[in-house]
């Protein structure tokens, strides 16, 4: 039969809805893909429309996937579109869920999901077109089983994160300060966190929590200001030797806080656009203020509240504290636009990139429906063209890692920790979970006597969590059995007792490849 009765036949699952999903969403059904399913847990918010073509305004807090399909049958109205308002991570789609499709692609936007689906791919032997886009940069290649390398053959780069220590006592980048305020709109706002006090360290200890001590005074915009600004940083230049070789902190007094002259910085221009703007220490205040006064009203009637970069007195907030921080320490402050990018970890999102990258993913598609797998290649579409002039630059899949902790044959990695502090808990929650991206582990003692550690099922094992591995017998060269019944994957862990700097949670070395995991 021909390439358009594969089509036609085929049944595709699109994992994503967002810049790359919607683009490849209307390119599939223009194609004459007619069974699709396609899968996000997300409501479409405003930010979303510049970029997500199947969107409009009044379409603003519906489900992503409806909205898409309600958009993409007006293209094709005979296609059949399936959709599921869930995350992909949830136990119902499993293996027998991928083995129902003839081709996977992925439209996601961040690194846990990818590495659930190319598990899921790898355990349902089903093949997944991977994808992503950052700013005018984007990237598609095909992953088959036993064929090529996996999403996780390669180490991808992770999230940046920054001792407790520099975020409240030593900050040197505006990043540093956009942090604290994060943390201080969850100390003032959210859920708090012990760990993520913005409270100055005194003598290796922190001070009454932030939280406890602006409820005694209910939130006063003046006495809060006072703290952060003055009476924190004053404590700090008491640490005298924090500045032997740093440039001490200038804490700043409320009453010129609220008298500084708001045309001494660029504010006062006019050509900038809002966003763009940087504030005057006077602005900051009043938004500080404002924002603050808007937040404790939700706060008070809804609960506790979750930091959102759209929406506008929570943004408003994490801004103007972080310039005023940033002031104090004599670091560069920044625009609200360039605040909003560091605090959501954003590269802005550009449609033609997407829109490129979706026929890109379609074109794979094509080849591998045909049976023509010899003829995929990864593309990657560069900033510029290269010195051929190529926009495109494609290359051949490279084959499987035999090291890979997921798609190799007998996956192993050694954990180097230290076995007296690691607890099952930070072992299951950061070591298992976060960074080896399991969802659902079981794990046992390789002892021959099949001592369990962790178990899935609720309730079986939650003694065993807050005692250190040590303490239930595992020691330097005891090997785990982890077992993600969900993702039908097997890992073998080799523990290797160390004492680790104090900063340091563990290493983990993966053939040869080693990661470290900074303590918080």
């Amino acid at each position: 039969c021909g390439l358009m009765d594969l089509c036609s036949a085929a049944e595709v699952l699109v994992v994503g809805a967002g810049g790359i999903g919607c683009e490849l969403l209307k390119d599939l059904v223009l194609t004459g893909f007619s069974k699709i399913s396609i899968i996000d847990l997300d409501t479409i918010e405003v930010s979303n429309l510049n970029r997500q073509l199947l969107f409009q305004r009044q379409h603003v807090g519906r489900p992503k996937v409806e909205v898409a399909r309600q958009s993409a049958l007006l293209y094709n109205p005979s296609a059949v579109i399936t959709t599921y308002h869930d995350n992909i991570q949830s136990p119902q789609y499993d293996t027998d869920f991928f083995k129902q499709f003839s081709l996977v692609m992925n439209a996601l936007d961040n690194k846990a999901a990818r590495n659930h689906v190319n598990r899921m791919c790898l355990a349902a032997d089903v093949t997944l077109v991977e994808s992503g886009s950052a700013g005018y940069l984007g990237q598609v290649t095909v992953i088959k089983k036993g064929r090529t390398e996996c999403y996780e053959c390669q180490p991808k780069p992770s999230t940046k994160t920054f001792p407790g220590c520099t975020i409240r006592n030593t900050p040197s980048e505006p990043v540093h300060c956009v942090v604290w305020a994060k943390y201080l709109f969850s100390q003032l706002f959210g859920e708090p966190d012990a760990e993520n006090d913005v409270s100055p360290e005194v003598d290796g200890e922190t001070a009454k929590s932030t939280r406890a001590w602006v409820q005694g005074i209910h939130y006063d915009p003046a006495l809060l200001l006072n703290k952060l600004f003055s009476t924190d940083i004053s404590c700090l230049l008491r640490m005298e030797q924090l500045w032997t070789h740093r440039k001490p902190p200038t804490p700043l007094i409320v009453e010129n806080l609220c008298t500084a002259n708001s045309s001494e910085e660029l504010s006062s221009r006019d050509n900038i656009l809002p966003d763009q703007k940087i504030w005057s220490l006077r602005e900051c205040v009043e938004v500080f203020i404002e924002s603050l006064k808007v937040l404790r009203k939700q706060q008070l009637s809804v609960g506790d509240l979750t930091w959102d970069k759209d929406d506008g007195a929570a943004m408003d907030f994490v801004a103007a504290a972080s310039n005023l921080r940033a002031h104090v320490f004599e670091i560069p402050r920044k625009s609200r636009f360039d605040i909003k990018s560091i605090a959501g970890s954003i590269i802005p999102a550009v449609a033609t990139t997407n829109a490129i990258i979706a026929g890109l993913i379609v074109m794979e598609a094509l080849k591998i429906l045909a049976g023509d797998t010899s003829l995929c290649k990864s593309t990657y579409l560069p900033k510029y063209p290269n010195p051929r002039k190529q926009l495109f630059i494609s290359c051949p899949l490279a084959p499987p890692n035999p090291k890979c902790y997921v798609c190799a044959p007998r996956p192993e990695v050694t954990l180097v920790t230290n076995v007296k502090i690691l607890s099952v808990l930070n072992f299951q929650e950061k070591i298992l979970k976060e960074h080896l991206g399991m969802v659902a582990p079981d794990v046992d003692i390789d002892d021959g006597k099949g001592t369990i550690l962790i178990s899935s099922e609720e309730g079986e094992t939650t003694e065993n969590l807050p005692k250190a591995l040590i303490d239930l017998g595992v020691t330097s060269g005891t090997r785990l059995k982890a077992d993600d019944f969900m993702q039908s994957y097997e890992l073998m862990i080799t523990i290797l007792h160390r004492e680790l700097p104090d900063d340091t949670l563990f290493t983990i070395q993966e053939g040869m490849r080693y990661s470290t995991c900074v303590a918080r």
